[in-house]
Parts: C-alpha cells; structure tokens; sequence
C-alpha cells in the first residue's frame, strides 16, 4: 500500500516549486499541485512506480504546460502575474522589477508555443535541474534526442524572446 502523505511530504516542495516557478502565480501552481498527484494516483494504479520524484517532476511540468497553453488559448495573456516574486530580487528597483517581470512573461508564453516534447525537456533540464540522461530515461527518447530537443526549444525560445524586444 502506497502511503501518499509520505511520498507527498518528502516531493511537494518539488513539484511546488516547478509549478509556481512556470505558472507564476500561487492559484495556477495549487491547481496544477493537485492535478500532478491525482495524475500521479491515477498512474499507479495502471502501473508500479520506480522513481517518484522522475514521474512528479514529469507531471508536475507537463501539467503546468498544458495550463499555459490554456492561459494563452484562452486570450488571457494579461492575467495578472505579477504574483510571481523572487526573494533574491526584493532589493531590485521597479523599473528592474518590471523588466524581470516581462521577461517572465515572455519566456511563458514562448514556453507555451513549443513542442510538448520540448517544453518537457526544457523545464526538466532547467527547473528540475535533470541531466539528459535522467530526462531520456524519463520521456522514453534517446539520450541524443533529449540534447536536440532541448537545442530545438533553447533557439525558438530564445528566437521568440529577442523578436518580442523592441531595440
């Protein structure tokens, strides 16, 4: 029997932080929370888990994903993120604030227009600090597949974000 307070005591800080750190905001990240330990109860019933913290950090950023793409589906690139504060940055200016905070945008909105094969390896490398070993093994690809997939979304975002910035 799998007791869920334990696995979700010692992984809710992860998966957490992955949510809030791509949603941004303290009611996307609590919503997509649940909907990566109810994805994750719902998968070990089909099947036994080897790693937990692979299969919630998987979750975790596939569920957040899928939320941005309703974000910006849904004409809602306006919400309100500014709910997504950093505590190394309280000292920052507003002005540097605001820029931090547009970049945040953009870089959601980027992430939400890549491949979900890409966006999945870029947050596991990124905000799950995953080797492409570890993010191979997790997504079922080649480790080579992993390294394109990941150059693939680090170009288009970064494609996305300098053509979105005014000179």
């Amino acid at each position: 029997m799998i007791d869920w307070n334990i696995i979700i005591k010692e992984h809710g800080p992860s998966v957490w932080k992955t949510a809030y750190r791509l949603l941004g905001n303290h009611a996307d990240a609590a919503d997509c929370f649940q909907e990566t330990f109810v994805s994750a109860l719902s998968f070990c019933r089909r099947q036994r888990v080897r790693n937990y913290s692979a299969l919630l950090a998987h979750l975790a950023t596939a569920r957040a994903i899928d939320q941005l793409r309703r974000r910006f589906r849904q004409a809602q690139s306006k919400t309100d993120f500014m709910d997504c504060t950093v505590e190394e940055y309280d000292n920052a200016g507003p002005y540097q604030q605001a820029e931090r905070q547009e970049l945040a945008d953009k870089v959601r909105q980027s992430l939400s227009a890549l491949t979900p094969q890409e966006a999945q390896v870029f947050c596991l490398r990124y905000l799950n600090d995953m080797s492409y070993r570890e993010i191979a093994k997790q997504l079922g690809i080649s480790t080579n597949s992993a390294g394109v997939l990941l150059h693939r979304a680090r170009t288009r975002l970064r494609e996305s974000v300098e053509f979105s910035t005014p000179e």
